[in-house]
């Protein structure tokens, strides 16, 4: 059994919060990765693998590692199973529900709005002398789409983000047990929300269909009510600290802006996803004693995949610490893989093209006036504040 040193401060998980860590985590994720590229971490109870090999074997593998804990005989309260929780068979049957409903959606006409909102709040935050990208631009345009694409009205944004947030920082009670019960409050919350929402479903949208087929896809109704809730908190969360996150990186690193529209949207936000990708962590349980990166992994045994160690995985990605926003073929785990990988993967590249290709297209003169300041997560990585401005600098040339 590999070990480390744990105590509280060398503890290899707790360092990565630090905030001269948290800044940039992918030098410390390296030094995991290359002398104990498996070890196991007494306060969480699991292994933690660093490789991208290592993690992507576990991603694919649904017999030997579980989503669904109940294979390893956890009891899991009927609120928490979902499309993210279950595994084939029952699985199969609510995502490809939510697929169907995913494909059926008039994604041309979602994206007409979107690139609509986005030019006119660019323009007007343009007018300002700077602004705060996460909570003026990165979070109410992720909410707004998110919400759209379900069919609801967005709700209140100084009421949801807390919530969501809050269950954000629940992902990390592992390490900081103190989150957990907020973070059961929040998400109570959240499913007094969205829990009228099958019963009393929208005219549009993903709710509509999915409120339209419940019967004929034999989906038991409080998994599909826990994953309409699942789509809306992970799509908000994962669009907003995509967004934040790749914007930072953009902002801070030169001639990103440029190198960002001569690589193309999509291959351009696949690179800021690998480079510093929102889901850092995942986890599962082993199901059957298996051999995996030079350890044993005993049946029951919880397995943490540190995602954002992995795509910075030197034997998968050439040059890993560099942003290349050309590099194709880019095989990263920002989506995860097999059977849970995302479901909104090509929706939530979709947006970020939109908003980051207008702000470097419209507004090639942005630029940070401040660090960016990250929230204190480690399993969903993303910015609480980054001021930039859309004005040129006194005396600058601006080039389109």
């Amino acid at each position: 059994m590999a070990l480390l040193d744990q105590t509280a401060e060398a503890d290899p998980l707790l360092r990565l919060a630090r905030p001269d860590v948290l800044r940039n985590p992918y030098p410390a994720y390296a030094e995991l990765r290359e002398n104990t590229p498996a070890f196991w971490h007494e306060t969480l109870g699991s292994w933690v693998l660093t490789r991208h090999a290592d993690c992507l074997a576990v991603l694919t593998d649904s017999a030997r590692f579980a989503s669904d804990w109940r294979r390893a005989g956890e009891d899991i309260p009927e609120p928490l199973l979902s499309v993210q929780t279950l595994d084939p068979p029952e699985h199969t049957a609510v995502r490809h529900l939510l697929l169907d409903g995913f494909r059926a959606q008039d994604r041309h006409a979602l994206h007409e709005r979107l690139g609509h909102q986005v030019r006119e709040l660019l323009a007007d935050l343009a007018r300002r002398p700077s602004f705060d990208l996460v909570g003026e631009l990165a979070e109410p345009i992720a909410l707004r789409f998110v919400t759209d694409f379900l069919g609801v009205p967005a709700p209140d944004l100084d009421r949801f983000v807390p919530m969501s947030r809050t269950v954000v920082d629940g992902m990390d009670a592992g390490l900081w047990p103190e989150k957990h019960e907020p973070a059961v409050t929040a998400r109570a919350e959240l499913a007094a929300y969205a829990g009228g929402w099958l019963a009393d479903p929208p005219e549009r949208g993903l709710i509509a269909y999915v409120a339209a087929h419940a019967d004929a896809s034999g989906v038991e109704p409080a998994v599909l009510r826990n994953s309409l809730r699942a789509v809306l908190h992970a799509g908000y969360e994962s669009a907003s600290r995509l967004l934040g996150n790749a914007a930072a990186a953009l902002l801070t690193t030169p001639g990103a802006l440029a190198a960002f529209r001569a690589a193309g949207p999509a291959t351009a936000v696949d690179e800021l996803v690998r480079h510093d990708a929102p889901v850092q962590a995942d986890a599962r349980v082993c199901v059957t004693d298996t051999d995996i990166a030079g350890v044993t992994v005993k049946a029951g045994e919880p397995v943490t995949l540190l995602l954002g160690a992995a795509n910075h995985d030197p034997l998968r990605f050439a040059r890993p610490s560099e942003l290349r926003l050309d590099r194709a073929p880019n095989p990263h785990l920002g989506f995860g893989r097999g059977a849970h990988a995302c479901l909104g993967a090509s929706m939530a590249i979709r947006l970020a093209g939109s908003v980051l290709g207008t702000l470097a297209t419209d507004h090639p003169a942005a630029r940070a006036v401040a660090e960016p300041h990250h929230r204190r997560n480690l399993t969903l990585r993303g910015l609480d504040r980054f001021e930039v401005t859309l004005r040129p600098a006194t005396g600058e040339e601006v080039r389109t």
